[in-house]
């Protein structure tokens, strides 16, 4: 299995007891839908195969993971703080008129001011918006992903146009 091969779900974020068990954080959105047979472990850039015992979903983004052969906290703790991966194959489908934030990953940003600006590489969920992180001649630009700044979205061109507040790019060029 490579990465290619998988997509990213998460990471292990800790042990918890001494029996092995593992605390994991969920950074797929749609977690609750995924099915746990196989996980793979990035481990010195390759993806190792676990097997899953148990495994409780919480709400908040995270689960409670049993593996087999993980049985003690020696053999668990090794695998904290490492990112987690499945198949290709146990991607859920979603609708195609399901869009969302994360899915402008990849999308060339042009801001009505300043024109092309680069192409978003992270969207961050907050409590109270989402933020795009833009890579802008290898800075970061961040901006709030709203109905206010959006003036467009081409999904077929994958562009998104945006009207920025005055002097925020001007911001990021200077740092």
């Amino acid at each position: 299995m490579t990465i290619n091969e998988s997509f990213y779900i998460g990471y292990i974020s800790k042990t918890r007891g001494l029996k092995g068990e593992l605390q994991f954080f969920f950074e797929f959105e749609d977690y609750k839908e995924l099915d746990f047979d196989v996980l793979f472990v990035e481990i010195n850039k390759k993806l190792v195969p676990y097997f899953v015992d148990q495994i409780k979903v919480q709400s908040n983004s995270t689960a409670y993971i049993n593996l087999e052969d993980v049985d003690h906290i020696d053999k668990a703790q090794p695998l904290v703080r490492k990112k987690v991966y499945l198949s290709n194959d146990k991607m859920p489908v979603r609708d195609p008129d399901d869009f969302r934030y994360s899915d402008l990953i990849g999308y060339e940003v042009v801001d009505n001011q300043e024109g092309k600006l680069g192409v978003i590489t992270g969207v961050q969920e907050l409590p109270q918006q989402h933020i795009a992180t833009v890579d802008m001649d290898g800075k970061d630009l961040m901006f709030p992903l709203t109905e206010q700044l959006i003036v467009n979205i081409d999904k077929a061109e994958r562009l998104l146009e945006v009207d920025l507040p005055e002097g925020l790019v001007a911001l990021y060029r200077e740092i």
